[in-house]
């Protein structure tokens, strides 16, 4: 069994300070919690970065995932900024081929 947390966009990476050690999984919405297709709310780069150097810091393994308005557009930022899972439910779904739309969100590394 694996612990995960979850932050909303207006919650702060600080409150992980003290647990970070003991986390397998930190999600971090970019979008408000409630239905999909929500714009993604730019700040999510920076919790990001702010997020891999607590990681980094405490010594962690948590991964960082990310939920919320991921798309083609922002998929390669979003990995660059530190995030290690994405969720890309809507751009996938949405697409007329969701199989060709996955195979490009794994190559915008």
């Amino acid at each position: 069994m694996k612990a995960g947390v979850v932050l909303n966009p207006h919650t702060p990476v600080s409150v992980l300070e003290e647990i970070i050690s003991e986390v397998d999984l930190v999600l971090l919405m970019s979008v408000n919690p409630g239905f999909g297709g929500q714009k993604f709310i730019e700040a999510t780069y920076d919790k990001i970065s702010k997020l891999k150097k607590l990681i980094t810091e405490k010594k962690s393994v948590a991964l960082i995932e990310v939920d919320g308005g991921v798309d083609l557009q922002n998929a390669g930022k979003l990995f660059m900024a530190g995030a290690d899972v994405l969720v890309a439910g809507n751009t996938v779904f949405s697409s007329p081929d969701p199989s060709a739309t996955i195979r490009a969100l794994k190559h915008t590394v």
